[in-house]
């Protein structure tokens, strides 16, 4: 239930990850990860920590607001632009980590406006 893909030099995350359905855990960090993660990444509706940390990633698909039981989603030291509103329909989270980013602040205090129980890392 912990995917460990972290420093292994990704472009993009594989497919068959998004068939590992009882995943709670995945880790992505310290790759090459560009753009946006696939939109099947809210296959992973088991997943309680999500860690996208250490990439170039530009943007956030808006389906990871369908993963319910998120609890924690590293996202730092990317090169975020924009974040998904739908971030903040993520009840279950505690840690939002987008710090070492250039997303604008106006989107972030709408998802931290519904967020009132997450620590958010800017």
């Amino acid at each position: 239930t912990v995917l460990d893909l972290s420093g292994q030099g990704l472009t993009s995350i594989p497919s068959d990850v998004f068939s590992r359905t009882e995943l709670v855990e995945l880790n992505l960090s310290s790759n090459r990860l560009t753009g946006a993660p696939q939109a099947e990444i809210r296959h992973l509706q088991n997943l309680k920590a999500l860690d996208l940390s250490d990439n170039a990633l530009t943007g956030l698909p808006a389906e990871l607001g369908q993963l319910k039981n998120l609890v924690t989603l590293d996202v730092s030291n990317n090169k975020l632009t924009g974040l998904p509103l739908e971030l903040g329909n993520l009840t279950q989270l505690r840690l939002l980590d987008v710090s070492g980013n250039g997303y604008s602040s106006q989107d972030l205090d709408q998802i931290a406006a519904k967020l009132t129980q997450t620590e958010i890392r800017k």
